[in-house]
């Protein structure tokens, strides 16, 4: 059964989008993250215009997002203060990635771009995330104990405008957590992501949170930022298209709930391990899209006459 998107003008097939958004959202659960990095390839291979895939996302992103913050927050795993000094950077940083959006569609240079950020950003944190992926398992099989992080003092803790976060267990200058915010904000507004594949390792490794609280506060940032970063799309770009976001936050919805559960039967090396794999593919796949002779070497568009 297929319908008409009235935004990206080609129909489609109910069943596939609503099976994308139920497999993103169950990878959202999952990792932690808003699925945007996954979703968003899959719609332009689908064929839905980059732009109008990235605008549309962020719709499905906020869907999944909620309810896998809600699920996190039933088991006192967020750390809100954090949370909340990221999201300050994130708002920011949408408000700056909206107007970029803008300007490379003017100049005709927004599907390049996106595909370009894509690749390489999925494939250099791939890489480092399953480099250290293979470290971790390798010295969990061997029953080595990994350093305690927290302990660990780095450039970080020499800052300034120092706060308290009892929930993650840190005294850190709030400046990371906004510089931190504030790009994920710029990437969530570019590439329609919610932006958890750059701030779980962000968390993780720069600002050292403890791992049982990274996913839920990743949760609660990305809710926020995907929904301003939508609102802005729709009113500036006019590139959301509702009956595709729709279909796509149906299925995120039901998927998040059985990712969050799976996500409490696998060891967290393995889900840093799985993630990376992922993230690694995309990226490839994407990359060899742009090197590839294209089945249509030409297009033909309507002209827009200025008098």
């Amino acid at each position: 059964m297929q319908i008409y998107l009235p935004i990206a003008e080609l129909p489609v097939s109910i069943l596939t989008i609503l099976a994308m958004g139920a497999a993103v959202g169950f990878l959202s659960g999952m990792f932690g993250i808003g699925g945007g990095f996954l979703m968003t390839p899959l719609l332009i291979f689908l064929g839905i215009p980059p732009a109008v895939a990235v605008g549309t996302q962020a719709t499905q992103i906020v869907a999944s997002s909620v309810t896998g913050a809600l699920a996190h927050f039933s088991r006192n795993s967020i750390d809100f203060k954090m949370g909340s000094v990221l999201l300050a950077g994130g708002i920011f940083g949408s408000l700056t990635g909206i107007y970029i959006f803008k300007l490379l569609t003017v100049i005709g240079q927004i599907d390049l771009a996106i595909s370009v950020v894509y690749v390489g950003f999925l494939s250099v944190i791939g890489a480092m995330m399953m480099v250290e992926s293979v470290k971790a398992i390798r010295a969990a099989r061997g029953g080595a104990v990994a350093a305690r992080r927290g302990g660990h003092h780095s450039w970080i803790h020499g800052l300034p405008f120092k706060m308290r976060f009892r929930r993650s267990k840190l005294y850190i200058s709030v400046i990371p957590p906004i510089l931190v915010g504030y790009f994920v904000g710029v990437l969530s507004a570019i590439m329609g992501v919610g932006g958890g594949f750059i701030l779980i390792p962000a968390m993780i490794y720069l600002l050292r949170m403890p791992t049982n609280v990274v996913i839920g506060t990743s949760f609660f940032q990305i809710v926020f930022v995907a929904a301003v970063t939508g609102i802005l799309h729709s009113v500036e770009n006019q590139a959301v298209d509702i009956v595709l976001g729709f279909l796509l936050v149906v299925g995120g919805v039901i998927g998040a709930q059985y990712g969050v559960r799976m996500a409490e039967k696998l060891p967290a090396e393995q889900l840093r391990a799985l993630l990376a794999a992922i993230l690694l593919f995309i990226g490839l796949r994407l990359g060899y899209d742009l090197v590839v002779t294209p089945n249509d070497l030409y297009s033909v568009v309507e002209a827009q006459v200025t008098r």
